[in-house]
């Protein structure tokens, strides 16, 4: 099996699945800015936490200007209990300062601007780029590091290394979309632990490396 089959069986067996929240945000309300905070809030959450976070923080301020109006205890009660609310409360006031100083209240459409931004890492940045703006990147989050890894298509020792391989292999037209596909792949059948082997009609791409008990 070829990559170019792989992604399109791939492309086919997530409609089964639920969308990743950060794409619905950006299907709702083609907005950036809530593709930015949505992102943030996602990391180390799960995708009905944050659906459910964002939505309470949209209610209550849907630009930065909106967002710079509340105060950290505000935000905070909204967006919890997303992980390390917190300190994400803090980096999305700190992110909302900075758009409004530097960037006419307006996210920025390049990696390299994004990645200045508080509590904004490659993932997030990325993230936005491609659904945000439909600009090219690769957002490489846990399950992105790991399938890839898995299928053998890469041999990387944490996302970031994944990224800068991927850049330089997997090929520019399935850049934007990897992340909607093994995130969703990822959450529903190729688990980290004991993923459903006998259910996956890409098999046989996948060497299954570091794959030890599996259904």
């Amino acid at each position: 099996m070829t990559l170019d089959e792989a992604i399109k069986i791939l492309k086919r067996e997530i409609k089964k699945y639920k969308v990743p929240i950060v794409g619905v945000v950006m299907e709702r309300t083609g907005d950036p800015f809530k593709v930015l905070v949505s992102t943030m809030l996602s990391l180390r959450t799960k995708d009905t936490t944050t659906a459910e976070a964002s939505e309470r923080l949209f209610k209550l301020a849907g630009t930065p200007e909106e967002m710079l109006k509340l105060s950290d205890k505000a935000v905070e009660k909204a967006i919890y209990p997303v992980g390390f609310y917190h300190t994400k409360a803090r980096s999305i006031r700190k992110t909302c300062e900075m758009l409004v100083s530097s960037y006419g209240s307006k996210v920025p459409d390049s990696l390299e601007e994004l990645l200045k931004l508080e509590g904004v890492g490659r993932k997030t940045a990325n993230l936005v780029l491609t659904i945000g703006f439909d600009k090219y990147g690769i957002c490489v989050d846990t399950h992105v590091h790991r399938i890839t890894n898995r299928w053998g298509y890469v041999k990387t020792k944490n996302p970031e290394e994944t990224e800068f391989a991927l850049r330089a292999k997997l090929p520019r037209k399935y850049w934007k979309i990897i992340n909607d596909l093994l995130v969703t792949y990822g959450q529903n059948l190729c688990a980290p632990v004991s993923p459903k082997c006998s259910e996956c009609n890409i098999s046989a791409f996948c060497k299954k490396a570091g794959v030890g008990t599996h259904r």
